[in-house]
């Protein structure tokens, strides 16, 4: 099967690169790791991406299911993307400055 190349990708390299230059993972890192396994798993292309995302897990020190189980703990425990302005997840796309229209 011929490599796929995925919208995304540029994105997302951007992200990982950020992520790989922190020593230590906030919150808001574990979740857009935890996303971007879930992005590109059975996804045929991006290998370079895919092989930094398990980078960071060693690096990191964790395994996958210890970082769903983490990710899993924060959203149960009412972690919601915007709500503390400094671990933005997501498209990024604020609609505050049309709320009073």
């Amino acid at each position: 099967m011929q490599d796929q190349n995925h919208p995304l990708y540029l994105n997302d390299r951007k992200i990982v690169n950020r992520l790989l230059a922190k020593e230590s993972p906030r919150n808001s890192d574990l979740i857009e790791l935890a996303r971007l396994f879930i992005r590109y798993e059975g996804f045929h292309g991006a290998n370079d991406l895919q092989e930094d995302l398990s980078k960071l897990l060693n690096f990191w020190s964790l395994s996958r299911d210890e970082l769903n189980n983490k990710v899993r703990v924060m959203w149960t425990n009412g972690y919601r993307p915007g709500v503390n302005k400094d671990e933005v997840v997501g498209s990024g796309f604020d609609t505050t400055e049309n709320e009073n229209t």
